[in-house]
C-alpha cells in the first residue's frame, strides 16, 4: 500500500509518529529508495490496543469462526472490549503531543530527495499483503511504505508523480496479481489520481482523504499573491495551521466528556491540552516558515491543475473520504463531483471531522477499507479468503449502535443442548464449524443486530451472513440508500448470496447465517407474521452434507409487538407514485430467484408503511443441531435431501410455535415492566423471562 500524504504541513502525524525513518545512503542520489522493514518470523503486534501474537508466515484464518488462531483471546469478548476502551483512552491523549515531539527531529534539513520509508509501528504484514503507500497505525494487513518529503525539498509535482509511478511499476512487475493501494490526503489525493490516470493498466485502489482537487474553491487559493508580498513578521501560517489541527473545540469537550472521567479530571485534561498547544508554536514555525507555506500552496495549485485535467483517464477503484467540517476545502461538495466523474467511485462521509481526517479520534482507515469491501489480495475480491475479522474495537463500535435497540427489546436467547434440553443462553450453538444456522427472517430483518452481536459476545463466534447483493453493489444509482449504510454488515462478515460463496464458507469451516425466505420473508404482507416463504427446492442441504456441516434451525418471534403494518406491498402497488418507486428501487438491484415459481420469486424492493408501537420483547430459540456428517452419500439423493429440508423447515416452525406459546407467561414481556426491573437492578443484570421446566424439553 503506497500513500502520498502531503498537505499544508510538511508531514502527516502518522509519518512522524513512527519510531524510525530509513533514509537514503546517498543524499545526492535521485534514485528511488525502496526500503522494507526487517520483521521477525513471529512478532508481538498491537491491533487497536489489544495485544496479539501472529505468525507472519502463516497469517491466515483458521477454525472457521472468523478469528486468527493465535489472536484468539483467552478472556471473554466483553472483558477484551473493556480493556480496549481503557487502552484507547490512555493512547488518545498522546497523539498530538507525540506528533510535535517527534516532529522536532524530522523538521531538520536532511539533504535528501523525497523517498520511501517503512514504518515499523504498523506491525508485520500478513502473508501476501498488498502494498500500501503512506498510512496510519494498525496496518498489519498491508505492507506499508510512506512517502517522506523533507522540509526544505522543492521537488516539482510532476517529479513526485514520476517517483510514485516508478514505485508502482516496479511493484507491479514483482507481484502482477496483487493490487497496490494509493492513499492520498489533500494534495496527496491529487498525486494518487495523477498516477492512476497515467497507469490505467495497473491494478490500483485509491483512498482519497479530502483531496485537493477542489483547491480552486479554497479560501487560501486567492491568498498566494498576498503571501508573496507579506513581510515575515506578519506570517499567518502558524495560527492557520493551529486552527486546522484543533478542529471543532466543542467536539474536543464532548470527546473528553464521553470518556466518563470525573468532572475535575475532564476540566484538567481539557485545560492541559489547550495550554500545551502554545508550546508547539516553535515546532510549527519550523514546519511552516513562510517560504515553505508558499511553496506548499503553489504545489497544491500545480497538483490541482495536473490531476483535474486527467480525471477522465482514471479507471481505478476509488474511495473518497470527506470531512463535513473541512475549513480548508469544500470536501463534501468535491466528493460528490468525483463520484459523478469517476467510473468506480464510492464516498464515505465524516460530518464532524476537520480537514486532517486521519488526526481525528475514532477514524481508522483500515476499518473503513474493510467495511467498504475494498480489501483484497488478488485481482478480484474474494469475500471469504480476503475477509479480516473485526477487532474488539470495531465490534464495540458496531454493537454500540444496537445497544439502545437491544435494551428496548431485551432479547431472550434460548438454545437446545445435544440431549434435547432447552436452556437460557447460547450454549447449544456448536463452536466447531462448519455450522449452518437456518431460520426465519423478521420484518425488515430486525432480529439481525441482537442475534449477531449476542452470538459474538457470548460464544466468541462470528456469524457470516448470506446477504442480498444490494448491500454490496448497485446496477445503477437512484433511490436506494448509499452502500455506506451497510458497512457494518460487511465489516461483520456478510457475503453476497451465491452458491460459490456458500461453498467457500463451508470449506473454511465457518458459521453461516442463512435465511431461505430472503427478502420475501423480511418484507412480508399483512397477516403473514411468522409464515415461512421457503423455495420448494432443498437449496442448501446437499451442500451442507458435502462438508459434514451441522444444521441449526432457529425461530424468532416478537416484531408483531414492535409495529403494525398499515401499508404492505399489495397496498403500495395500487398507488401510482409508490408503484413507480418500487419499480425504480427493484431495477437498481440484482434480481434474485427470477427462475423460481410462487411467492418466493417476488423480490420487489419496497418499504412498507409501519405504525410503531411500544417495543415488545424478542425471543430466540435455537433448536437441536442436525448432523450431516457421514450422510454425504445418502443426501446426494434428491428425495432424501428434500426430506431433511422439510424436517428443518418444520423445526423452525416448531421453534416459533414454542416461543409464541411461552411468551404469554413472561411477566416482563411489556416494556414498562422491563424498565422497572432495569431501574431497580444492576444495569448489567439480564431481565428474567418465563420459567423453563422439564416439560419444555
Amino acid at each position: 500500500m503506497v500513500v502520498a500524504g502531503a498537505c499544508l504541513a510538511t508531514y502527516s502525524p502518522f509519518l512522524i509518529s513512527h519510531r524510525r525513518c530509513l533514509t537514503s545512503p546517498s543524499p545526492t542520489s535521485r534514485e528511488l529508495l525502496l526500503v522494507r522493514a526487517t520483521i521477525r518470523r513471529s512478532a508481538a503486534v498491537s491491533t487497536d490496543g489489544v495485544s496479539t501474537s501472529i505468525s507472519s508466515e502463516e497469517g491466515r484464518l483458521v477454525n472457521g469462526n472468523g478469528y486468527v488462531a493465535d489472536a484468539i483471546p483467552t478472556k471473554r469478548i466483553s472483558e477484551e472490549l473493556e480493556d480496549t476502551k481503557k487502552k484507547e483512552m490512555e493512547n488518545q491523549r498522546l497523539c498530538l503531543k507525540d506528533f510535535f515531539d517527534r516532529a522536532n527531529d524530522m523538521i531538520k534539513p536532511d539533504g535528501g530527495p523525497p523517498r520511501w520509508f517503512s514504518p515499523i509501528e504498523c506491525g508485520p504484514p500478513l502473508a501476501n499483503s498488498p502494498l500500501l503507500l503512506y498510512l496510519p497505525d494498525s496496518l498489519m494487513i498491508f505492507n506499508v511504505w510512506c512517502l517522506h518529503i523533507p522540509v526544505m525539498d522543492r521537488t516539482p509535482f510532476t517529479d513526485l508523480v514520476q517517483l510514485v509511478e516508478r514505485t508502482i511499476r516496479f511493484e507491479n512487475c514483482r507481484y502482477p496479481n496483487r493490487p497496490i493501494y494509493l492513499v492520498g490526503e489533500s494534495v496527496g489525493g491529487c498525486l494518487a489520481l495523477a498516477v492512476a490516470a497515467r497507469n490505467p493498466d495497473i491494478d490500483l485502489v485509491l483512498i482519497l482523504a479530502n483531496p485537493a482537487t477542489s483547491f480552486n474553491k479554497s479560501q487560501l487559493q486567492p491568498l498566494i499573491p498576498l503571501l508573496e508580498l507579506m513581510p515575515n513578521e506578519l506570517h499567518f501560517g502558524i495560527p492557520l495551521t493551529l486552527s486546522l489541527m484543533t478542529g471543532n473545540p466543542l467536539r474536543m469537550v464532548l470527546e473528553l466528556a464521553g470518556k466518563g472521567l470525573p468532572l475535575e479530571q475532564t476540566i484538567g485534561e481539557l485545560s492541559e491540552g489547550l495550554a500545551s498547544l502554545s508550546s508547539y508554536l516553535p515546532v510549527l514555525a519550523g514546519i511552516l516558515p513562510k517560504e515553505t507555506l508558499l511553496w506548499k500552496l503553489q504545489l497544491i495549485q500545480s497538483a490541482f491543475s495536473f490531476s483535474n485535467s486527467r480525471l477522465h483517464a482514471v479507471k481505478a477503484e476509488t474511495l473518497v473520504l470527506s470531512s463535513g467540517r473541512d475549513q480548508f476545502l469544500p470536501s463534501q461538495e468535491e466528493a460528490e463531483r468525483l463520484h459523478r466523474t469517476l467510473p468506480k467511485c464510492e464516498i464515505r462521509l465524516f460530518d464532524e471531522c476537520a480537514h486532517f481526517l486521519f488526526w481525528e479520534n475514532g477514524v481508522d482507515l483500515v476499518t473503513i477499507i474493510k467495511a467498504a469491501s475494498l480489501y483484497r489480495r488478488g485481482k478480484s475480491l474474494d469475500y471469504v479468503s480476503d475477509f479480516i475479522p473485526p477487532t474488539p474495537s470495531e465490534f464495540n463500535k458496531i454493537s454500540g449502535t444496537y445497544r439502545l435497540f437491544d435494551r428496548a427489546v431485551s432479547p431472550v436467547m434460548l438454545s437446545t443442548l445435544e440431549n434435547g434440553k432447552i436452556v437460557r443462553g447460547l450454549e447449544g450453538i456448536p463452536l466447531d464449524g462448519p455450522v449452518v444456522l437456518v431460520g426465519y427472517h423478521m420484518l425488515l430483518g430486525l432480529e439481525l443486530g441482537p442475534l449477531v452481536c449476542r452470538v459474538f459476545e457470548e460464544r466468541n463466534v462470528l456469524l457470516r451472513g448470506i446477504a442480498h447483493p444490494m448491500m454490496f453493489m448497485r446496477l445503477r444509482e437512484g433511490l436506494l440508500p448509499s452502500l455506506s449504510s451497510f458497512d457494518s454488515y460487511r465489516l461483520m462478515g456478510a457475503v453476497p448470496v451465491s452458491a460459490t460463496n456458500f461453498y467457500k464458507l463451508l470449506s473454511s469451516r465457518s458459521h453461516v447465517l442463512l435465511y431461505p425466505g430472503g427478502m420475501r420473508e423480511a418484507l412480508h404482507r399483512k397477516g403473514e407474521e411468522y409464515r415461512l416463504f421457503w423455495p420448494e427446492q432443498s437449496e442448501f442441504v446437499r451442500m451442507a452434507a458435502r462438508f459434514g456441516a451441522k444444521i441449526l434451525p432457529f425461530g424468532v418471534v416478537g416484531e408483531d409487538d414492535i409495529g403494525e403494518m398499515v401499508l404492505d406491498y399489495d397496498d403500495l402497488v395500487k398507488i401510482p407514485f409508490f408503484k413507480d418507486r418500487i419499480e425504480g428501487l427493484t431495477a437498481e438491484t440484482v434480481k434474485l430467484r427470477s427462475d423460481f415459481n410462487g411467492e418466493v420469486a417476488n423480490q420487489a424492493v419496497h418499504m412498507p408503511g409501519i405504525l410503531p408501537k411500544l417495543p415488545g420483547r424478542f425471543y430466540y430459540l435455537f433448536g437441536k443441531p442436525i448432523e450431516t456428517e457421514g450422510r454425504k452419500k445418502e443426501l446426494k439423493d434428491r428425495e432424501k435431501a428434500h426430506e431433511l429440508y422439510l424436517h428443518i423447515q418444520s423445526q423452525v416452525e416448531s421453534c416459533m410455535a414454542y416461543l409464541k406459546e411461552k411468551r404469554e407467561n413472561d411477566p416482563y414481556r411489556s416494556l414498562l415492566t422491563r424498565m422497572v426491573y432495569q431501574a431497580t437492578h444492576d444495569s448489567t443484570a439480564e431481565v428474567p423471562t418465563f420459567p423453563l421446566c422439564d416439560s419444555d424439553n
